[in-house]
């Protein structure tokens, strides 16, 4: 999250333009010194198992570990600024990303991707979702998840479900009873989990986050404060968040090179799976494709 714009907007009883803004977080971000970011190592591409491998099909939902990225509408190659991902939502489902950490705000009273100013890029719901529904549709067996941190209605969200063609593969998950295994899922056609931190509970799909999930803290700006600490969430609820990403101010390739590989990935996400006795449901990270983040996944899986 942009920490330091969200402090500005409290603090200040005057809005700073969107230029000073972009120049001191552009001055923020420039590396001090070190490697060339672009110089870099940068993981193989692969798709790695995704969730239709049949080894998983027996596997209950919440049995599963799937590569999650954070603000993952904000991405470079659609121009957006100061981004948490390279690549769109389409390339990342090709990649084997599987859940999706999405910000939707209202413009003009329609619901629309953004991560906390709009002049930092924007698209319609419904677009992004949309490319979801083609590739579910293309895709029989896969399943996949959106965490939203939402502004806007239950109304609006539905209305954009429904417009996207994405609606008719929500899956209804009761509160207290066991998540079904993928391969059912996959057989009812309801292979799309959705939860929202706000606005949940109101429809049978939307699932109020916290309800069902926990997760360690999403505020992170070194290596040191990646720890296992519950933040948000019940620990008796069965789907764990690991946030895995740093912000300093803002993200950037160069930190999640920093945190991305291995054997710091491994290490991490086997201390807190040791300390919980929980397996992290939800690798989350930035610029997923530096690092070893699918092939953790995939680990985790038993998927090789």
């Amino acid at each position: 999250m942009l920490a330091l714009l969200k402090s500005t907007a409290r603090h200040r009883l005057t809005r700073p333009s969107p230029l000073l803004v972009v120049f001191l977080l552009l001055a923020s971000a420039l590396p001090v010194g070190g490697e060339d970011p672009a110089a870099a190592p940068v993981a193989k591409k692969t798709a790695g198992g995704g969730t239709g491998a049949k080894k998983l099909q027996a596997k209950r939902y919440d049995e599963v570990a799937y590569a999650t990225t954070h603000n993952a509408m904000s991405n470079s190659d659609e121009g957006w600024l100061f981004p948490n991902q390279t690549h769109g939502l389409t390339r990342q489902l090709a990649d084997g990303v599987r859940a999706f950490m999405l910000d939707v705000h209202d413009k003009d009273g329609k619901p629309y991707l953004c991560h906390s100013r709009f002049f930092l890029g924007s698209r319609p719901l419904k677009d992004g979702l949309g490319e979801l529904a083609v590739y579910l549709g293309k895709n029989p067996r896969e399943v996949i998840t959106i965490i939203f941190e939402s502004y806007v209605s239950s109304k609006a969200l539905a209305g954009a479900f429904k417009e996207s063609g994405l609606l008719r593969y929500a899956h209804s998950q009761p509160k207290g009873k066991p998540w079904p295994t993928l391969g059912k899922m996959a057989a009812s056609g309801r292979r799309l989990v959705v939860f929202t931190d706000r606005a949940g509970g109101e429809l049978p799909w939307l699932h109020r986050v916290w309800d069902f999930c926990w997760e360690t803290h999403f505020s992170a700006r070194s290596r040191k404060d990646l720890v296992c600490r519950k933040n948000r969430g019940g620990s008796n609820n069965s789907l764990f968040i690991l946030n895995h990403f740093l912000t300093r101010p803002v993200a950037s390739a160069r930190l999640a090179d920093e945190v991305n590989h291995n054997p710091f990935l491994k290490q991490r996400i086997e201390q807190c799976r040791k300390a919980s006795g929980r397996l992290p449901n939800f690798i989350t990270v930035d610029f997923y494709e530096r690092g070893d983040v699918i092939a953790v996944v995939d680990e985790l899986n038993g998927i090789r």
